[in-house]
């Protein structure tokens, strides 16, 4: 954890779930959102890992983005999952499915 974790809120800490969770579920890496908010992928790491904080203007971004309201962002991964447009969803969560024929 980042030197500033012990600081960080209970939502602040939500969040941080929250967006490591529909990562995954978008099957997306820090590379492709950090650019897509406008954000390098060093400050999305800080923020991840609690060297840094989300702002409110990160919010909004992230709220863009995924399509999903600022109350849902901050309500928990599994409310915000349910919130996720299927059409965001990756056809396979966590990587590519191979055939492996033998």
């Amino acid at each position: 954890m980042g030197k500033f974790a012990h600081r960080l809120s209970s939502t602040e800490a939500m969040l941080r779930v929250t967006v490591s969770a529909l990562m995954r579920a978008c099957d997306e890496n820090q590379t492709s959102l950090a650019k897509s908010i406008g954000i390098t992928q060093g400050q999305l790491s800080r923020k991840q890992t609690g060297g840094a904080a989300y702002s409110f203007g990160d919010l909004d971004k992230l709220s863009a983005h995924y399509g999903i309201p600022v109350p849902d962002l901050v309500a928990g991964p599994s409310h915000a999952l349910s919130k996720l447009s299927p059409v965001r969803l990756a056809q396979t969560v966590g990587g590519r499915q191979e055939v492996i024929t033998v």
